[in-house]
């Protein structure tokens, strides 16, 4: 029997896929008055790709948030503690 403890997030049934990520993000929850324009979602997404928090590409270990979904919300910014990678859009 094995001791080692391994998270839901590194084992295969939880991986998320691209398919996942664009059916979240053609829900009715990302309007145009909610969420970040494509150079702004870029250019975080750029931000997470650089920052050792970011797993498998997808998955914020500061958070546990999906970032190609969080990104695109105009409300919402990089959670690291000291101000974080990016802020919210405001307007």
């Amino acid at each position: 029997m094995s001791t080692l403890s391994t998270c839901k997030g590194c084992r295969e049934e939880y991986k998320v896929t691209d398919a996942q990520i664009a059916r979240i993000l053609a829900s009715s929850m990302f309007t145009p008055d909610n969420t970040a324009s494509d150079e702004v979602y870029r250019e975080r997404v750029a931000l997470c790709s650089a920052c050792p928090k970011l797993q498998d590409g997808v998955t914020c270990t500061a958070c546990g948030c999906i970032i190609p979904v969080v990104a695109k919300l105009k409300e919402r910014g990089c959670p690291l503690p000291g101000g974080g990678l990016w802020s919210p859009v405001t307007e």
